[in-house]
């Protein structure tokens, strides 16, 4: 699913936000195998991230964790995830495009 390039600035820090650039045409073309295999690790960990950060907010949210969190904290955080795994989606299609399946 698209999102607007709006909604992407507010989920995403400066950093984040260049590292999904790069995974957009032409840009990602013109990216390196090697630097292409970088972008896929950094794009797994933020994404990671945001998704453990997402899990903890929702237990907290029910009461389970050691924080109060109000409901629907988590959201932020969900939609982060999500743009982060499109990223690395666009990236590992286009190590395939590549050829290069077994790096992935």
């Amino acid at each position: 699913m698209s999102t607007a390039r709006k909604a992407e600035d507010r989920l995403l820090d400066k950093t984040e936000r260049e590292l999904v650039d790069q995974t957009r045409h032409p840009a990602l073309a013109a990216v390196s195998d090697k630097d292409l295999a970088q972008l896929i690790k950094l794009l797994r960990e933020r994404r990671d991230r945001a998704r453990d950060l997402a899990k903890a907010q929702r237990r907290n949210a029910r009461g389970k964790g050691n924080a109060e969190a109000s409901e629907g904290a988590d959201r932020g955080n969900s939609e982060k995830m999500s743009l982060l795994a499109q990223a690395l989606q666009r990236a590992k299609k286009e190590v395939v495009r590549r050829g290069r399946a077994t790096e992935v």
